[in-house]
This record gives structure tokens, C-alpha cells and sequence, in this order.
């Protein structure tokens, strides 16, 4: 810890007398330099590793939150407040620590949400559509696949068992594939209520996943997002779309199911923001918010909501309140799942929106939690066949044509195009007139209305999903062990050591934080490794030795002095007897 406050504060005055009277614009080498200086003092921070076992966990997921969602979202981010955008900091680029993630599932190169889900969230890989099962189970087959040694468990529900709380949060369905995963084990990921299932499904014993939330919802403090038509019955209607049936084919009303569930407790069930915002935390045990029949709304959409909905970093802020309140700790899955449904329908807009919604709810959290007690995590499931580039200069809008909206370039049809671009999708060029397919000029198109499709390469009605790695960033204790290259199902198996859960109940952070009394010593208000205390005890010696070494030569000095003064007082008679 000293040497490195050393560096530091040696680093501050480098840079403090290196930058003075110079020309700090991004043309001089000056400004590149503070810059970087100023990384490296942060980064030289988190030279000393949180090893104590993390209290609590959040994990963010941007659904189809690729690198460049991130890099286009970040640009959007500083545009809207004035910026250029590039040089712009994510609330999640500011986490300490980073790593990747191999996103593939057992049986496909690019994978779906259901098996990256169940991926991080137990540890384990699995098939595409797959949810809670390992890779024995088959796409949407009950007979076979619900069998105990194919079934696997959450770190949520692990934390649950370990006596903290645990918390979902997500702007898609509660049912939908990542929240799913946190509670469900299913072969198919779409059997949203009964009335999406097979009567193979249903004759060999299988539930839906509305009916598994419900089975399992006391395992879980705080529950919001969208979904509320799979929970009631096809012979009514939708609270706030009267004219909408709801979808359940058993008559059964499992909304009234929860409350008779949580009869015993402070609860409460809200459908729209303004009996969200009259929760009283302190008062409410267990909360469950369903916003909307089928997904909430995208962000860029939000303000056009009759009812009202709550922003993605309302719904989070209200959970970590109500999960703190547990002195044991909690786990929080949040998702951004509207990102990847932007992606989806080719509507660049919509999806960065969203992506800039989700970082405004992990700045919410990091300013909420201690990185000292609380573990961050943000990742994404999978990527999609999102593109940004064209030479585009800085400062030009994220939607706009490349390299410049003032001036574009012309390519090879002699139409402009833009810097965000999909690889597949909607936005393909359709035929015209002569039966060939031409690009449309979008030249008096208004490309950054939220209903655009970015132009696509390939025709297909849905875009899909990427197959390269992801990011996994993240803060707090233990979060140095996602540096690197990892499986996606390792993040599970970190989450689990960092709290001491599931199989990791034992062998963890909280023996390893134990252990460290051994290797780590005090010494004037600063704990020291083992390898520093070796240092220090080198430093002590050498300060004795030269201690010892100045007290002898002093000594020396001492008595030649003495003896020369003892001279001069002989008396002469003595002296010439000597000679």
C-alpha cells in the first residue's frame, strides 16, 4: 500500500508540473498523456485485491449487449449530453476490472438467450432453448429431459438457501429467457403459460414457466418487469388494455395465487408507476410489479405509456433498497432486454436507447453499494451482427451517414450510407419495379427516427444474434477473478465463490479472506501482504545495520577525538621522555 501511494503521488506531480502552460486539446501529445497518466493513477488503485467475501452481488445483463452496442451506445450517451461522444465514459466502463466471456452453447456456434442464461446463472452449458436443464435435455421434449440429474439450480436460488434475498429485475416478460433461468427448468424456453405448450409437455408432467415463477416467487424479495397475460386467464381481459385477452388456458389466476402466497407478509402486487412509486419500502416484505401484458416498453417509448412505467433504473433503485434490508446480503439479476429486441427488428435507435437506460441503472447502483462489500457484474448473453464504421469522423451523429452527415460518401451505387449497419435483418432493400433488388438511397431519409431500420446485407425477417465473445466487466470483492478469457458458465462459479454458496460453501472467499491473517500483518494502520511484509523487514534491517554502522564510525570518531584532546594536556616533560 505505501509503495504504491508512493508511485502515485510521485505519478500526480509528473503529471501536474509536465502539463502546465501547455496546449491540452486533443491535437497536442500533452492532453494524450495526462490522459493515460490519469488511467494508470486509477488503475494503480486496485493493485491491492478485494479478497473478502462479497456480501452482495448485482448482475447486469444487456441482452445482445455486444462490443459494439457498447461503443455505439457510449458515442449516443455523449452525444445527447452535448459531447462528441468518443471520448465518452460508460458508468460501465469505469469498473475496475474486465474480462471476456465465450458465449457458444453446447450444441450451437451462436447461441440464444435460454442457454447463455442458464450458463451464468448455474454454471453450466446447455442446448439452445434450453432453460435450467443441463445439455441431456431436448429442445421443447418433457419425457426425458425433467429427470433429477438434469436439473440444475441458480446462484439466486442458492443464495436464497444460504439465507440473503434475491431480486429480478428486467424490461422483457418475467418469464422470458434470462429471468426464466433464474427459477425455471424447462426444455423450451417459449412455454410462457400452458397455453404455449404441447400436449406432450403437459401429459408427461412438465409446467410452464409462469407456473414455476409462482411455484418458486417466496424465494424471491422483489420481482419487476413485464408478463402479466401469462399469469391470468384467457376468459378475462388486460387491467389496462381492456379490449386484450389475457392468455392462460387452466383458468387459473396465479397473480391471486402470489397474493395468497404472500398472505403472511408485508406484500405488494403494482402495474403501474404510480402504485410503484407509493411502495414504502420499510413496509413491503415481498414486491411483485408485472408493467405490462407482454414486454415493457422500449426506453425511447416509455413516455408514451397511458398507465406509466417505471425506467429500468427506478425498478433497480426500489430493489436494492428493499434486498439491503436483509443483513445476510442479497443477489440482484437486472437485464436490459430491450436492447437485443431492438437489434432484432434492425432499429439501431431503439436499441441504444435501451443500452443507455441499463447503464443509467448500474451508475444508480454503484453509487447505491461499497465496491468494498458489493460485487458488480456487467455482461452481456450474446452479441448480435451489429456493425459500426465507414470512416466516420468524430463528433458525427451515431445515426447518421458516414463519414459525415454534411458531406457522405458516395459508394460504388452512388448512395450514401450510414455508420451503424447489420450484418442480417429487416433492413434489407426490397424489390423493386424491374424484379431487382436495388439499396434504397437514404438521402431524404430521416435516419435517426426511432422507426428506422439500419440497411442490412442479408434479407431475413428477425436479425439475429452474434456469435463472438462478450465483455464482463466488474467491481468489488473477488472481481479481479474475470480477468481473462473465460466460459460463460464461470461467472456462475465466481458468484458462488465470492459468497460462499452452493458447492462453494466451504472451499471460498471467506476461508481465503480467513487464511490471509496468516500472510497479511498491521503495521501503522496499513495491512500488509506477506511479500510487502518480507520488504518491509528488509527495510528495517538495513536501517539497523546503517544504524549500527554510524553508531560505530561515530564511536571511532568519538575517540580519536579524545585521544587527541588527551594529547595537547600531556605535560612536554613526558613527551620528550617518550621520545
Amino acid at each position: 500500500m505505501l509503495d504504491i501511494m508512493f508511485h502515485q503521488g510521485l505519478l500526480l506531480l509528473c503529471v501536474s508540473v509536465a502539463v502546465i502552460g501547455q496546449d491540452l486539446t486533443e491535437k497536442s501529445a500533452a492532453y494524450w498523456e495526462q490522459v493515460s497518466e490519469a488511467e494508470l493513477l486509477e488503475t494503480l488503485q486496485y493493485q491491492k485485491l478485494n479478497i473478502k467475501k462479497a456480501k452482495n452481488v448485482i448482475i447486469f445483463i444487456g441482452d445482445g449487449m455486444g462490443v459494439t452496442t457498447v461503443t455505439a451506445g457510449r458515442i449516443l450517451k455523449g452525444q445527447n449530453s452535448g459531447a462528441s461522444g468518443e471520448e465518452t465514459k460508460l458508468a460501465m466502463d469505469k469498473l475496475p476490472y474486465t474480462g471476456v466471456s465465450r458465449t457458444y452453447s453446447v450444441n450451437r456456434q451462436v447461441s440464444d438467450s435460454a442457454s447463455t442464461a442458464t450458463a451464468f446463472l448455474t454454471g453450466v452449458k446447455t442446448n439452445d432453448y434450453v432453460l435450467g436443464l443441463n445439455g441431456n435435455s431436448v429442445k421443447g421434449i418433457c419425457a426425458g429431459s425433467i429427470n433429477e440429474s438434469n436439473l440444475l439450480t441458480s446462484v439466486l436460488l442458492e443464495a436464497k438457501m444460504a439465507g440473503m434475498s434475491a431480486g429480478i429485475v428486467t424490461t422483457t416478460t418475467i418469464n422470458h429467457a434470462t429471468p426464466a433461468a433464474a427459477y425455471a427448468n424447462s426444455p423450451d424456453r417459449l412455454w410462457y403459460s400452458d397455453a404455449e405448450m404441447t400436449a406432450e409437455a403437459k401429459e408427461n408432467g412438465c409446467k410452464d414457466i409462469a407456473q414455476q415463477f409462482i411455484d418458486k416467487s417466496d424465494q424471491f424479495t422483489v420481482v419487476l418487469g413485464g408478463g402479466r397475460q401469462y399469469f391470468k386467464p384467457n376468459t378475462t381481459f388486460d387491467v389496462e388494455y381492456t379490449d386484450r385477452a389475457n392468455l392462460r388456458l387452466d383458468g387459473q389466476d396465479l397473480i391471486e395465487v402470489w397474493k395468497a402466497k404472500q398472505s403472511d407478509r408485508n406484500s405488494a402486487y403494482v402495474w403501474n408507476k404510480e402504485q410503484f412509486d407509493q411502495v414504502d419500502v420499510a413496509k413491503t416484505d415481498s414486491l411483485l410489479g408485472l408493467f405490462e401484458p407482454s414486454h415493457m416498453n422500449y426506453e425511447a417509448h416509455r413516455a408514451q405509456d397511458g398507465a406509466g412505467e417505471p425506467s429500468l433504473k427506478d425498478m433497480t433503485t426500489k430493489a436494492i433498497r428493499m434486498l439491503k434490508k436483509n443483513d445476510q446480503g442479497f443477489i440482484l439479476l437486472v437485464e436490459g432486454g430491450k436492447i437485443d429486441h431492438g437489434h432484432h427488428a434492425g432499429k439501431a435507435y431503439l436499441a441504444l436507447h435501451d443500452l443507455v437506460a441499463l447503464d443509467d441503472a448500474i451508475e444508480a447502483a454503484v453509487e447505491m453499494t461499497s465496491d468494498d462489500e458489493t460485487m458488480i457484474i456487467v455482461t452481456a448473453d450474446h452479441s448480435h451482427v451489429f456493425t459500426i464504421g465507414g470512416y466516420s469522423h468524430r463528433g458525427n451523429p451515431i445515426f447518421g451517414a458516414a463519414p459525415n452527415v454534411n458531406n457522405p460518401k458516395l459508394v460504388d451505387d452512388g448512395k450514401p450510407f450510414t455508420t451503424l449497419l447489420y450484418g442480417n435483418g429487416p433492413g434489407h432493400s426490397t424489390l423493386n419495379g424491374a424484379g431487382s433488388c436495388e439499396r434504397e438511397n437514404i438521402t431524404l431519409i430521416t435516419t435517426d427516427d426511432p422507426g428506422y431500420k439500419q440497411q442490412s446485407a442479408v434479407p431475413l425477417p428477425s436479425e439475429t444474434h452474434g456469435g463472438e465473445d462478450v465483455v464482463i466487466m466488474a467491481r468489488g470483492p473477488m472481481a479481479h477473478l474475470f480477468e481473462g478469457v473465460h466460459e460463460q458458465s464461470y461467472i456462475a462459479h465466481v458468484i458462488r465463490y465470492a459468497t460462499c454458496i452452493g458447492k462453494k460453501s466451504k472451499n471460498c472467499a471467506a476461508q481465503l479472506e480467513q487464511s490471509t491473517d496468516l500472510i497479511f500483518v498491521s503495521f501503522l494502520g496499513f495491512r500488509l501482504s506477506s511479500g510487502q511484509a518480507q520488504l518491509a523487514l528488509y527495510i528495517t534491517f538495513g536501517l539497523l545495520m546503517a544504524a549500527c554502522i554510524i553508531a560505530i564510525a561515530a564511536n571511532l570518531q568519538l575517540c580519536r577525538m579524545a585521544r587527541q584532546s588527551a594529547r595537547k594536556h600531556e605535560d612536554p616533560k613526558v613527551l620528550n621522555e617518550k621520545v
